[in-house]
């Protein structure tokens, strides 16, 4: 259907092109008095036909052209011309990143406790396979940054996990440590699935790990979650393995995915092109600005800031994948500036450390999920 409006628009064009510029030849000059006028006609004719292919050489490239970005910027902005919206099982503006890390320790079930009361619409998690192959909630590989441990996680039996550290510090937030109370535990993936049945998840698989994907799809089918579950990982591998081993569970768009959809969004290809991918959850590269001290940045690292948040912070790029029933989640953000960047540039959701300033915003402003 894409191919056809593009051939239309380019035939109409070219079509008014040609008329418009052969009305020039309507009228060819005559050589009067001249010793030489066969000669000199045969050299006009000559001359005349030599113009006229390369004036429709140069009026085909230009119609080709036109039309090209009159039929891309109508789908842009009219996508659903050319692709069925996708079916939108849930819709989240509020994402408590890793249950709330700031307010709560991360990954533990107080957390997402927490979240869930005040009212989020979404838990962001990480998961990982023990020794005995229980799917568990934690974010690192390695126990040593929030256990204190030198082991991983894959080397340890579920039952003897340790607990995490007393203080963790929050990962996208400047020297800001969170201080937990009695919940330390690790929790199993299933724990939050029955803790939680009507809450939409949303699951990093942190390793490429097929035994690992293969157990977290079947807790989400044994649970009736296919319809409340968004899985990926950065890794395209892991992307692949995840649509392969269940296509009913929406996937994230990982890093060379984003890569290529920003590719195609700047040559105009992106309205013509379907995508499988449910979700696009991407930072926001002005906060890393925030989360290192200013003077220690290089005018290298700003300048490449300040360029990555250019190219990703595009209203006109949320408008289109949300028109498409694809839903645009901006991590992590915890400072009221930037949620409100982050609405007004059309973004469906945002995720955060600290649950209650997000709450609160959205309270003040009264944005809701339909905006």
């Amino acid at each position: 259907m894409s191919f056809c409006l593009y051939v239309c628009v380019c035939r109409v064009l070219y079509d008014y092109l040609c008329h418009w510029c052969f009305l020039s030849f309507s009228s060819v000059g005559r050589v009067e008095g001249c010793l030489l006028r066969p000669l000199c006609r045969k050299l006009l004719h000559s001359g005349e036909r030599r113009r006229r292919k390369e004036m429709c050489a140069a009026v085909y490239v230009l119609s080709t052209v036109t039309g090209y970005v009159l039929a891309s910027a109508l789908l842009l902005k009219c996508p659903n011309i050319l692709h069925r919206r996708k079916r939108e099982a849930f819709r989240s503006r509020h994402i408590s990143h890793r249950g709330g890390a700031g307010e709560n320790l991360e990954n533990t079930m107080a957390a997402f406790q927490h979240a869930v009361e005040l009212g989020t619409d979404m838990l962001e998690l990480d998961c990982h396979l023990t020794k005995d192959e229980e799917v568990v909630v934690s974010h690192d590989a390695s126990l040593q940054r929030a256990s204190g441990i030198n082991d991983h996680i894959s080397n340890v039996c579920y039952a003897e996990l340790p607990p995490y550290l007393r203080k963790l510090g929050v990962t996208f937030q400047r020297e800001c440590f969170c201080e937990g109370g009695e919940d330390k535990r690790i929790p199993l993936l299933k724990e939050v699935f029955d803790a939680f049945p009507n809450t939409p998840v949303n699951i990093d698989i942190k390793a490429n790990n097929d035994t690992l994907i293969k157990k977290v799809s079947e807790l989400v089918v044994k649970y009736d979650r296919e319809h409340l579950t968004v899985w990926g990982n950065a890794s395209n591998k892991i992307v692949k393995k995840c649509y392969k081993e269940n296509p009913h569970i929406p996937v994230l768009f990982s890093l060379p995915r984003v890569l290529q959809l920003l590719g195609l969004f700047y040559t105009g290809l992106l309205p013509f092109v379907p995508l499988k991918e449910q979700f696009l959850e991407i930072p926001m590269p002005s906060i890393m600005t925030k989360l290192k001290d200013p003077n220690r940045l290089t005018r290298s690292q700003r300048i490449i800031t300040w360029l990555a948040d250019t190219l990703l912070m595009r209203k006109a790029l949320f408008n289109h994948l949300t028109a498409r029933g694809i839903q645009v989640y901006i991590w992590v953000l915890n400072d009221e500036e930037d949620f409100q960047r982050a609405f007004d540039l059309g973004a469906t959701g945002v995720m955060t450390d600290f649950p209650t300033r997000l709450k609160d915003f959205l309270d003040r402003n009264s944005v809701s999920k339909s905006q």
